[in-house]
């Protein structure tokens, strides 16, 4: 019997789909959310007018992914990429330039990129389900969407031995979302892939580096009780040949000048912007809150990571410069475990806590630091290497929003940030990236902090408030992304409004230089998921409209799916062969 071509497009990920997830219960139809961190409540009537609110809306549950479309239409076995796929009645195409962000005045328009599968470039180094990455590149673009993320896993171009770099897949991928018009936000990405929120599958670190850490488990990241962390080199060993005579800041720049060499005829016009990894999950931190083998869970507060002998030497050298010997031979043992609460610790507790001491001001400044650090020495060979290529440079912030309204902000310190209820630490790290003319690109932009354990003290909101704020300050672009999967209008209207804001001093809003959408896989292609995804992008790209309600940008999304409907059938017959 064939497939339907919703289940033809379930293959880009290598699952199954199902048809009737509409008739599911939202718990089924998200399960891809870690409902640990994202609760959500029943249903509600949807909301013509997009409102902007300073307070919590506690009157206003986030709508169930499976909410009954506004309108009919496409049969749910369908899907809308290959509809897309297939359409030859599509939108004029609009050119648009990269945003150097910053810009003020509404009606701009934020572009809207997605990003791609983990696992896009196979094992292999070849481009994994070809026909329906294809068709799903179509769609993408019949959509408006301005452009895909790709990670370029070090693990899998530089696997077998040193400065041997293979980009077949890569080279194929590139090449086919230029041939679909897409420009291309390129991920460096120096990290393991598997063991963070949302990691499907494992790319390891090159065999080459994961046999010099098991000759010297220092240059893993190790917590106090000696647990080792393997999915990113030390920072403490940035600037020491440990890896077969080369630093890892060598090694990260041989990797950048080579992927530059490769790729230079796409550098500036399909390629417009390089993101580069400093840490797990691709992101500025230390791994203080790992998900693999159950070492921790939301809402704990992480652990610290500062206990390889690379890092305790740097401690030691910072204390005796500080003219307190004493305080270099280890860090806090009394910060409590990795699913420990602030109070249950006396390092992080409200009231005495080490945190606020002298002592725990020299730890966190120089643990802080020594993240800083780190970020320059990479975004230095970064901006050197693409310089003059007309890419951008960014560095992506993790959005740790749980416990943010404690006042030692636990879990945000052992990440390395060192923001507390009398501290803000994401200013430094803005005016790091302005020293670099880079774009500080945050996550958790869809959370709304009533949707969140308000035991934990969550405030996605409030945190994402306090970040655009410093990107302000420090003069530098910002640009976002959600943290887990959503389909539902409540996170578009919520990533709509964050998309924007007025800062200190300001009487017009900043826009955000791009927003980038996790991430392509089957739900996305859902029939209903679709229509409101596309409703979404139009929506983001016109920028903040009061005179226009979700139903009428639906209505309009509504139009573009419908008349794609004759040509279906000529997309599945394609996709199959």
């Amino acid at each position: 019997m064939a497939l339907s071509i919703t289940h033809q497009i379930g293959a880009l990920a290598g699952t199954p789909v199902t048809s009737e997830i509409c008739n599911s219960s939202a718990g089924e139809a998200t399960a891809a959310v870690n409902t640990a961190v994202l609760r959500k409540s029943p249903a509600s009537p949807l909301r013509c007018r997009v409102q902007r609110t300073e307070g919590v809306d506690a009157l206003s549950p986030p709508l169930s992914p499976c909410r009954s479309p506004v309108l009919g239409g496409i049969r749910p076995d369908l899907s809308v990429a290959c509809q897309a796929f297939a359409t030859e009645v599509a939108a004029p195409t609009e050119v648009r330039e990269y945003k150097e962000g910053g810009e003020k005045g509404k009606g701009k328009g934020v572009p809207v990129y997605v990003m791609m599968p983990l696992d896009s470039v196979t094992m292999g180094n070849t481009v994994n389900r070809r026909k329906a990455m294809n068709a799903s590149l179509q769609a993408l673009k019949r959509a408006g969407v301005e452009g895909i993320m790709m990670d370029v896993w070090w693990g899998l171009v530089e696997r077998d031995s040193p400065g041997s770099y293979n980009w077949g897949g890569y080279t194929e991928l590139l090449d086919m979302a230029k041939k679909h018009g897409l420009k291309v936000q390129a991920v460096m990405s120096f990290h393991q892939c598997g063991g963070n929120v949302g990691d499907s599958v494992t790319i390891p670190l090159p065999k080459w580096v994961v046999e010099e850490v098991d000759k010297d488990p220092d240059l893993a990241y190790t917590d106090q009780w000696g647990r080792r962390n393997y999915e990113y080199i030390s920072l403490g060993c940035d600037n020491l040949p440990v890896l077969k005579g080369r630093t890892p800041v060598q090694c990260y720049a041989d990797f950048m000048r080579a992927f530059k060499d490769n790729f230079k005829h796409l550098l500036g016009d399909t390629i417009v912007e390089i993101q580069v990894g400093m840490g797990p999950a691709g992101e500025l931190r230390y791994p203080s809150y790992p998900e693999q083998n159950g070492t921790w869970k939301f809402p704990g507060i992480g652990a610290f990571q500062c206990f390889d002998k690379y890092m305790l030497s740097s401690l030691k050298a910072a204390a005796e410069a500080n003219g307190k010997p004493e305080w270099g031979s280890t860090g806090p043992t009394d910060a409590g475990s990795y699913n420990n609460w602030p109070e249950d610790s006396t390092f992080f507790r409200k009231d005495g806590g080490g945190w606020n001491s002298t002592y725990g001001e020299f730890f966190l400044t120089w643990y802080s630091q020594m993240l800083l650090d780190h970020g320059e020495r990479i975004l230095t060979a970064a901006t050197s290497t693409f310089e003059d290529t007309g890419v951008k440079i960014s560095v992506k912030i993790a959005g740790i929003h749980w416990h943010y309204g404690h006042r030692s902000h636990a879990p945000e310190l052992t990440a390395g940030y060192y923001n507390t209820w009398y501290r803000d630490g994401y200013l430094p790290i803005a005016r790091m990236l302005a020293r670099h003319g880079a774009i500080f690109n945050f996550t958790c932009i869809e959370m709304r902090d009533h949707e969140q354990p308000q035991d934990a003290l969550c405030a996605p909101e409030k945190l994402v408030r306090q970040v655009a704020q410093a990107t302000h300050k420090a003069q530098v672009p910002l640009a976002g992304e959600n943290a887990l999967p959503r389909y539902d209008e409540f996170a578009h209207e919520q990533i709509l409004q964050a998309s924007s804001f007025i800062g200190e001093g300001e009487s017009e809003e900043t826009e955000m230089c791009a927003f980038t959408y996790l991430r392509m896989n089957p739900n996305l292609f859902e029939a209903e998921n679709w229509r409101r995804f596309v409703a979404f992008v139009k929506k983001m790209k016109e920028g903040k409209n009061p005179d226009k309600c979700w139903e009428q940008v639906e209505r309009e999304a509504e139009h573009f799916v419908h008349v794609t409907q004759p040509l279906v059938q000529e997309a599945a017959v394609a996709l199959m062969h």
